[in-house]
Parts: structure tokens; C-alpha cells; sequence
């Protein structure tokens, strides 16, 4: 294998992963998972607003 197409398909890789990751960044969170994070503030804001537990 050559350098040039060493270095053409690390960039293919790297556009895939890229192209992977902004699509999964673009789905909507789960409600099931919004729930939870809703549950984590809340216990959060209750333990800051309370003192410590």
C-alpha cells in the first residue's frame, strides 16, 4: 500500500466517522433518558437549595 492511498482512506475514515457522529448529535434524546436527566436536577437543585444531604 502506498502512502497516497494510506492517507486517501484515512480521510474516508475520518469523513464516515465524522458523518457517524453528527448524525447521532441530530437524534432526540429518549424520553426515557430526558426523564432521568430531569430526575438528576431536580435531586440536584433540591440538594443545593437544601444544604447537603
Amino acid at each position: 500500500m502506498t502512502d497516497k492511498s494510506s492517507d486517501k482512506r484515512a480521510v474516508q475514515i475520518d469523513e464516515n466517522l465524522k458523518r457517524v457522529y453528527q448524525e447521532a448529535l441530530q437524534e432526540e434524546l429518549p424520553d426515557r433518558f430526558m426523564d432521568l436527566l430531569n430526575q438528576l436536577k431536580a435531586k440536584d437543585s433540591n440538594t443545593t437549595e437544601g444544604g447537603a444531604e
